[in-house]
């Protein structure tokens, strides 16, 4: 019996052993990258520089030098322009978080509930952490309801923290490791508190918090408010920003953006 469960182990580990390792939390330096080049989805990017557009609610773009896009907590629209990201995550805890019919030419569907991902797409490495959330009309647990997403990307670690209803626990933090970028929710009741998700980016030390799932400026101006003691506020007008190792903020900063939806391009 010893032996038939070692030959049924060998194909796991075999596995195991192919995975490529998250930088954000390798001990020692991850092996190297070999990148992907593709067209690209907006303006040229500088090499290891990655763009980072708000779209609405909870919905990012993320675009790299290559030209590979990821969008997150896809609803199924972006706006006028027809785009299709290569990879789209999603949380179900509202339905402004997911779509039941995501865009059949999207590869790469992530479903950020009771599933475990960790996809490796060389210039991109994509993997979850799994949290709980209420239940939408009821204060019912739903194990592992959520996922905060981490992009490891051009050396960056950018996390974001979906439908955040609780604290993440000592192994959750050793999980999501470091992280350089995160965009997390601030509308202070529909997800976290805003007393307790101050509490989790300080613990975090992000250099660069991006608020999201706001309804108007006064929850905004708490976050911001909760934030300044420990953080440099850098409000903008812009829905994006591009972001690199080299040019990380001294000090953690958080950075305000205005979500736009996608116009159709200029002909």
């Amino acid at each position: 019996m010893r032996w038939v469960l070692l030959f049924l182990m060998m194909p796991l580990a075999a596995l195991a052993q192919d995975r490529r390792p998250s930088h954000c939390i390798a001990l020692a330096k991850a092996p190297g990258i070999e990148y992907m080049h593709r067209a690209a989805f907006g303006e040229a990017l500088d090499d290891y520089t990655v763009r980072l557009s708000y779209i609405a609610h909870a919905t990012f773009i993320l675009e790299t030098s290559g030209g590979l896009t990821a969008a997150t907590d896809y609803t199924g629209f972006f706006g006028v322009r027809d785009f299709v990201p290569d990879v789209v995550t999603m949380n179900h805890a509202h339905s402004s978080h997911w779509t039941p019919s995501p865009d059949p030419r999207i590869k790469y569907v992530l479903r950020g509930w009771q599933q475990e991902h960790h996809l490796d797409l060389g210039e991109m490495l994509v993997r979850n952490v799994s949290t709980d959330i209420r239940g939408q009309f009821s204060g019912d647990v739903e194990e592992d309801g959520n996922s905060i997403f981490v992009f490891e990307v051009a050396g960056l670690c950018i996390g974001h923290l979906g439908h955040l209803h609780h604290e993440p626990d000592l192994a959750q933090y050793a999980a999501l490791g470091r992280l350089d970028v995160v965009m997390a929710p601030v509308d202070g009741g529909l997800t976290l508190d805003l007393p307790t998700m101050v509490k989790v980016l300080k613990r975090l030390k992000s250099s660069v918090v991006i608020p999201m799932h706001w309804w108007a400026d006064g929850s905004l101006g708490r976050f911001v408010a909760g934030m300044s003691d420990a953080f440099a506020i850098d409000r903008r007008r812009d829905s994006s920003l591009e972001i690199s190792l080299r040019t990380l903020p001294k000090r953690p900063t958080v950075i305000t953006l205005r979500p736009a939806y996608l116009r159709a391009p200029i002909e």
